[in-house]
């Protein structure tokens, strides 16, 4: 039975608030996690430019998976591929908890996101539709930010009472995330009776890059939110080495609690772009995608925590008000070409190769020995620089198409 709502029904139906419950639970797992197996690295002496390389294991399980789970994501209901992905989340954290090789129990929970993530953003289109999917997509950032938020204080401020503790804090979360999923209605498969074998799905994926990267507006939002994510997965790390040099604080809570004043400032953006960005007038994010770079310079050079909070508020205001616009945008124009499921696939690849390199360079240039301030001062730098480039180029399009 096709459960899926029509313009005319409510934003906040069974069926969403079951996503977002889901949603929340799953990220509040997966921020948790971080964290807390962090700090496992931590307690077994691995070296600095390790803790990025954990992340670069779970980004290359996204890079790796792209070309089939967005077909996974179109080829069955949405909710239910929800469900299987949170239960694989749930046995990387039990790998973890249970003492076994972090990196090992990592890459489990990052093959599970890989999976969720095509599904969870696609079913916002089955489940809403029209200018109700930027509100639908505020929503779900407001949920996965309020995850990030309790859920990497709770990672940190664990680790620092119990390890143990922390690790079955994450896996309760993805735990209650499947069982979220169970109330998700069933809605009809997008895609059905595709091909299974590998070399079909890889050809029909790099079919579907090829027809997004083409089109003007969604290569547009996938630079954009590619460049965004990049950025903000590098900030994460840089954020555990800039607190010790430039704040003379060593424990596991203080970043923590740092990333959550961005997850506070993403939900203020988010709620903000939903009421004053539609699909129609996406241009309207750029300069804030200019300015966290800016935000990121400023807050390396800082010495002071009341103004480092502050400014973390900032940078998650400008980020919610410039990636919300663009996932809508990719969304609804990949829904109708090659799929949400595919286009979410799509998006994913751009964003975690875009992960990939930054954290690559990143823990290059902790290996090398750069200092973590001017290493944050260049990435702000940097990351401004990109976005300008990238609203020059979309103003330029614009008038050759006008």
């Amino acid at each position: 039975m096709n459960s899926a709502l029509t313009d005319d029904k409510p934003l906040l139906s069974r069926g969403m608030m079951a996503v977002i419950t889901a949603q929340f639970f799953s990220a509040f797992g997966d921020n948790a996690l971080l964290f807390a197996t962090l700090a496992v690295i931590k307690n077994q002496l691995y070296p600095d430019w390790s803790q990025p390389v954990l992340q670069m294991v779970f980004v290359a399980t996204y890079i790796i998976l792209a070309p089939f789970v967005g077909q996974v994501a179109d080829s069955f209901a949405k909710g239910r591929v929800m469900m299987f992905a949170n239960a694989l989340k749930l046995l990387g954290a039990l790998v973890i908890c249970f003492g076994f090789n972090p990196f090992i129990g990592y890459s489990l929970v990052g093959v599970g996101a890989a999976a969720y993530s095509p599904a969870k953003y696609g079913i916002l289109g089955e489940i809403t539709s029209g200018e109700k999917l930027v509100k639908a997509n505020g929503l779900m950032e407001a949920s996965t930010i309020a995850a990030i938020l309790l859920g990497s204080v709770a990672g940190g401020v664990l680790a620092d009472w119990s390890l143990l503790a922390a690790l079955i804090a994450c896996v309760l979360a993805y735990g209650l995330a499947v069982a979220a999923n169970l109330l998700i209605p069933k809605l009809s498969v997008a895609r059905a009776g595709q091909s299974w074998h590998p070399f079909s799905m890889s050809r029909s994926f790099f079919s579907a890059c090829k027809v997004l990267w083409r089109n003007g507006e969604t290569r547009f939002s996938l630079l954009g939110t590619s460049l965004f994510w990049g950025a903000g997965v590098t900030l994460r790390f840089l954020l555990v080495l800039w607190v010790p040099v430039a704040l003379g604080i060593t424990d596991n809570k203080t970043p923590t609690l740092l990333n959550a004043m961005v997850a506070i400032g993403i939900v203020i953006g988010a709620a903000a772009a939903a009421k004053l960005v539609t699909l129609k007038t996406v241009g309207r994010c750029m300069p804030a995608g200019v300015l966290i770079g800016v935000a990121v310079i400023f807050f390396a050079i800082q010495h002071s925590l009341m103004n480092a909070y502050a400014l973390l508020v900032i940078i998650g205001v400008l980020g919610g008000f410039f990636v919300v616009p663009l996932n809508a945008l990719l969304q609804e124009r990949g829904k109708a070409t090659v799929g949400a499921g595919n286009a979410i696939a799509v998006q994913n690849l751009g964003e975690n190769s875009a992960m990939l390199m930054m954290l690559g360079l990143y823990s290059l240039a902790i290996k090398l020995g750069a200092p973590a301030v001017a290493t944050g001062v260049g990435f702000g730098a940097l990351f401004a620089l990109a976005i300008a480039v990238l609203w020059g180029w979309q103003l330029a399009q614009q008038r050759r198409a006008g």
